[in-house]
């Protein structure tokens, strides 16, 4: 019987780490993945990017906006 930590260890990669958080929607206006801010092309592209373009990504991610921050419904819609 193989021990859980000596298994899990020979899938253990010194990478980076994907940044999905499993909220895989594609928002219609910017693009971007809901879950994680990255585009489409950059989440089908993750597992051949080098550590250095994954870098560049996750440095950029805190400026990117998936989802602009608007209401939709509610009174102001019914107001104009």
């Amino acid at each position: 019987m193989v021990d859980k930590k000596s298994k899990d260890a020979v899938w253990t990669r010194n990478e980076i780490e994907s940044p999905c958080v499993q909220v895989c929607v594609i928002h219609p206006e910017t693009r971007l993945c809901v879950g994680c801010a990255r585009s489409i092309d950059e989440i089908g592209g993750w597992s051949r990017m080098t550590p250095e373009a994954r870098r560049d990504v996750m440095e950029d991610l805190p400026n990117r906006v998936a989802a602009p921050k608007t209401r939709r419904g509610g009174r102001a819609a019914r107001v104009k």
